[in-house]
């Protein structure tokens, strides 16, 4: 079963952030509650950990690239 990463609610004021590193690459095998990914807003810096275990089968943001909130970032398979 497929479990997206989504970009999460930063707060009321932030709408989007960067992806600053991709700490896991394409094809990497995860745990739940590995550290994923790195977010930077105007604000803060955020470390994403994976929801699920499995492997990182499909980013789908690049490091550098922006990304609403919401927006579906990878998946793990």
């Amino acid at each position: 079963m497929a479990t997206d990463i989504l970009m999460p609610q930063l707060g009321n004021e932030i709408f989007e952030a960067e992806i600053t590193e991709w700490v896991k690459q394409q094809g990497d095998t995860v745990e739940q509650g590995d550290l994923i990914l790195v977010i930077t807003t105007t604000k803060m810096s955020l470390e994403i950990e994976a929801p699920a275990a499995g492997i990182l089968k499909e980013v789908l943001i690049e490091e550098g690239e922006l990304a609403e909130v919401g927006t579906k970032l990878a998946v793990i398979e």
